[in-house]
């Protein structure tokens, strides 16, 4: 790693003040328990994408307390549901040494030898991440020394290690909105976290996406709009409970919240769907996205695949004509309940072809989008939303209910 400057200050060796946007090389990158990804280098730390500078021992006394040392080796956010006790704290490496934190508090027992707690890791990393089952095979951290790359599994405590000379050598590693990505210099590789595999155009400048610097961005930039100013085109939630909103040309995550809400291309994720949305639902590890007359059906999975064959006519796949203003499953059933002006049409998705079971006026129009969960059903309609306890009282309704304000809490937008 690159070594870090000193200056003389008060008579004693203080790190000079890194800037970011100067492109530096990080030591360790993470989030941490509240999902703000903390950027050290040196004895300084950044917190989140938009925060200044500061002293890590500020933070993290212990660092600097214990181990005299000033910087950062790795570091990572552990992910083991299986075992709450570690889940979410936070693990820095320095030389031979683990510490872990939680509420930046340094926890009992610690510092350890790393070999006590990760048998089969080697000292004096480079970088680490947390990679869970689904992502990685089980839950597993990776780690980084050199070209060689060690998955260590938490439940068995084993290691496989393997050479990725492919991939630049990493000096901090970071796990973001499901996607894996190798730091170096000023720079960033995108990897699978299983087979090192790089695909796309990298290195990128880190500058352009992962801080806010001037004259750079990457043309992605989106800014949170107030709650007032909301206006959905749909939003869905998949068996996995990744909840998505879509408004003009962009998406966001709802559920990764605690990672920060963050607005990207549709094409990012569905790259065939290049003009917007008009309703998306899920259903059986599908998530169904309505576009003027056609319908697009992706495989869900680690990422989104087009179903071959598709897009085909609404008319087709669903047996309805005319524009689709929402559309929603509700968990465990088998009927997709669309909006079309005024009409809530449900339609069996069990069926061979497919048959309109239910067709009923309600006493709203101009809906953007539905969601349906264990709660009830909202709908909504601008920056509002109206609550219902159930498909049946939206059906049989005959008065609107009194509407509600979107809020932060449901759509990260800023109150």
């Amino acid at each position: 790693k690159v070594p870090v400057q000193y200056c003389q200050r008060d008579g004693a060796a203080h790190a000079a003040v890194p800037d970011r946007c100067d492109g530096i090389e990080f030591d360790a990158i993470t989030p941490d328990e509240k999902g703000v990804t903390l950027f050290f280098k040196g004895d300084h730390v950044w917190k989140g994408f938009h925060g200044s500078v500061q002293l890590s021992n500020e933070s993290f006394r212990e660092l600097d307390d214990i181990h005299h040392i000033g910087n950062v080796d790795a570091a990572f956010r552990m992910h083991n549901t299986e075992k709450t006790g570690d889940h979410d704290h936070i693990y820095f490496f320095l030389d031979e040494k683990v510490f872990r934190y939680y509420n930046q508090s340094l926890e009992n027992g610690y510092p350890k030898e790393i070999q006590e707690d990760f048998p089969g890791v080697p000292t004096h990393l480079d970088a680490a991440v947390e990679c869970p089952a689904g992502e990685c095979v089980t839950d597993s951290v990776v780690f980084f020394k050199g070209h060689d790359v060690h998955h260590y599994d938490i439940a068995t405590k084993t290691v496989k290690t393997k050479t990725w000379s492919h991939l630049p050598l990493c000096t901090s590693a970071l796990r973001w909105l499901e996607h894996y990505y190798c730091f170096h210099g000023h720079s960033f590789t995108k990897f699978n976290p299983v087979t090192g595999e790089v695909s796309g155009h990298y290195p990128k400048d880190a500058r352009n996406y992962f801080m806010k610097c001037a004259n750079f961005g990457h043309g992605g930039n989106y800014s949170v709009p107030k709650c007032s100013e909301v206006k959905l085109d749909a939003i869905t939630t998949d068996d996995t409970g990744k909840t998505y909103f879509f408004a003009g040309p962009i998406y966001m995550r709802l559920d990764t919240h605690r990672d920060g809400l963050h607005g990207f291309p549709i094409t990012r994720s569905w790259k065939e769907v290049a003009n917007g949305v008009d309703a998306v639902f899920s259903y059986t590890d599908k998530i169904y996205m309505i576009k003027d007359d056609k319908i697009y059906i992706y495989k869900s999975a680690a990422h989104y695949n087009l179903i071959e064959g598709y897009p085909k006519s609404v008319k087709e796949e669903l047996g309805i004509e005319g524009h689709v203003d929402a559309a929603f499953v509700c968990p465990n059933e088998h009927t997709v309940h669309l909006i079309q002006g005024q009409r809530l049409r449900d339609i069996d998705l069990t069926a061979t072809p497919r048959v309109v079971t239910r067709d009923l006026l309600l006493p709203l129009s101009d809906i953007d989008g539905g969601l349906c969960d264990s709660q009830g059903v909202n709908v909504f309609k601008g920056s509002q939303f109206y609550h219902y306890e159930s498909v049946s009282t939206l059906a049989l309704s005959r008065i609107a209910p009194v509407p509600q304000n979107i809020n932060s809490a449901m759509m990260g937008c800023q109150e």
